[in-house]
């Protein structure tokens, strides 16, 4: 028999693939009001609150849309929601893009999709889903 042994695993950083990073990182940033991205190696980094980090970089060739969600407050949603329209992007309330200019109330929250640049689809959301 072998014994279970409590392991803390958490995420640290990702590569997010993209054409252009100081457009994509700067995108990430002024859209959700974070620090500007920082350099480190080939990479342009995105700090977020929890300590992960997204790590953007250019790439040649086909970028493969990956998704990314944001767990944020009410009140950031309502800042970066507004960014969004000012900015005019569009943006849906489904994962598939099927529900245009609307956004979810899903879990008693709300959360709303938006592409980047590089068509990578990004996620705000207020609440997890499924009651997490």
């Amino acid at each position: 028999m072998s014994e279970s042994i409590p392991m803390s695993i958490q995420l640290n950083h990702t590569i997010v693939s993209c054409r252009d990073q100081q457009r994509s990182a700067t995108f990430l940033t002024e859209l959700l009001g974070l620090p500007a991205p920082k350099p480190f190696g080939p990479f342009l980094v995105v700090e977020l609150s929890n300590g992960v980090s997204l790590d953007f970089y250019e790439r040649d060739g086909k970028i493969t849309p990956q998704h990314y969600a944001f767990l944020i407050s009410e009140d950031d949603f309502d800042r970066i929601f507004g960014r969004i329209r000012e900015r005019g992007l569009e943006y849906w309330a489904d994962p598939g893009q099927h529900q245009a200019g609307e956004i979810n109330h899903r879990d008693g929250g709300r959360g709303v999709y938006f592409e980047d640049p590089d068509g990578h689809l990004l996620e705000i959301i207020t609440r997890p889903y499924g009651g997490g």
